[in-house]
C-alpha cells in the first residue's frame, strides 16, 4: 500500500509556472507507475500525465503537451509535474495517482489507479 500527499498547488498568473509534488510513503515506490489527474469544476476528472515505474516511459494529455513535465525520483519517493505556460483552463484540484505493476507501462485511464492523493488546488488567472 502506498499514500500520497500532493504539495505545490497555488495561485499563479496565466503565462506562469508552477511545480507539483506528490511525496510517496512506504519502501517500494519504484513498483508504482503514477499519474497526475485533474478536476475542475463541474466537470470530470482528466487525465493530465503518467510516468513508468522506472520514469523511462511517459505520456501527456494533449491539453499540457509541451507545457507540463512528469518525473520522478524513486530514490526520493517523489513524484513532480512541471506546469509552464499555464493557461486559465488548467485551473482545477490536481491529484497523483499510483497503481501497483511491474509491466512497464503507462496507465491513462482513472480505473487503472488503486491510491489516490488528496488533491491540491491550481488557480490561473488572467
Amino acid at each position: 500500500q502506498v499514500q500520497l500527499v500532493e504539495s505545490g498547488g497555488g495561485l499563479v498568473q496565466a503565462g506562469g509556472s508552477l511545480r507539483l509534488s506528490c511525496a510517496a510513503s512506504g519502501r517500494t515506490f519504484s513498483s508504482y507507475a503514477m499519474g497526475w489527474f485533474r478536476q475542475a469544476p463541474g466537470k470530470d476528472r482528466e487525465f493530465v500525465a503518467a510516468i513508468n515505474e522506472i520514469g523511462r516511459i511517459t505520456n501527456y494529455a494533449n491539453a499540457v503537451k509541451g507545457r507540463f513535465t512528469i518525473s520522478r525520483d524513486n530514490a526520493k519517493n517523489t513524484l513532480t509535474l512541471q506546469m509552464n505556460s499555464l493557461k486559465t483552463e488548467d485551473t482545477a484540484v490536481y491529484y497523483c495517482a499510483a497503481t501497483r505493476t511491474d509491466s512497464g507501462r503507462v496507465y491513462v485511464r482513472l480505473s487503472s489507479y488503486d491510491y489516490w492523493g488528496q488533491g491540491t488546488q491550481v488557480t490561473v488567472s488572467s
